[in-house]
């Protein structure tokens, strides 16, 4: 897995063989990147969350180009030690990422210690697990005002809802592939007048 931009740019991180993990096409990952800059949004000092990590492709890449922290969520203990062996071996300290082993759902269900600007989910194929997290992340406060949540999930599936303070940006193919972009819109209840006193 080779980083393509930022920091670490060229950098080959090893990865597990038959790990059954997908690691972001090159191209892909590419494009993905070149959408956030194309909207402006500045990864300098950004708190990102990748969930469903696998390899950390997407964290790593973010980390590269000026991300503070990356936080890895992979349920597979050996997939999460890789993460951690490549943090290390990019020179990166314990301040800079968290790639301790957890289930994406029962992890999301907690609130958060703070909120993250940039999220990537890439669920399992075939699982149905995108729309619960998209849920949770709401639901539970994982996400900062004006964060973007990028889900890259199989070329077939095309979810029709998502919870009301994600507005979709980017719905777009690349090959088998297809790359959502939310903005989080931070929406307040409305207030409540106080009752009048004669």
């Amino acid at each position: 897995m080779r980083i393509l931009g930022g920091t670490f740019k060229g950098r080959d991180l090893p990865t597990l063989a038959g790990d059954g993990c997908r690691p972001a096409m090159a191209k892909v990952r590419e494009a993905l990147f070149n959408m956030l800059v194309a909207r402006g949004i500045d990864l300098n000092g950004a708190l990102v969350l990748d969930v469903f990590a696998g390899t950390g492709s997407l964290g790593f890449e973010a980390l590269s180009r000026g991300a503070r922290f990356a936080r890895f969520v992979e349920a597979n203990k050996t997939l999460a030690r890789r993460i951690a062996d490549n943090a290390r071996s990019l020179g990166l300290g314990p301040g800079s990422y968290s790639a301790t082993p957890a289930d994406a759902l029962k992890l999301l269900s907690q609130p958060p210690t703070q909120p993250f600007a940039l999220v990537f989910v890439d669920p399992p194929y075939g699982r149905n697990l995108l729309s619960p997290v998209l849920q949770l992340l709401a639901d539970r406060h994982w996400l900062a005002p004006d964060a973007r949540v990028v889900a890259e999930v199989e070329k077939s599936l095309q979810p029709e809802t998502w919870p009301a303070c994600l507005e979709l940006e980017t719905d777009r193919l690349y090959g088998q592939t297809r790359i959502l972009i939310w903005i989080h819109q931070e929406t307040t209840p409305p207030s409540t007048p106080e009752p009048s006193t004669p």
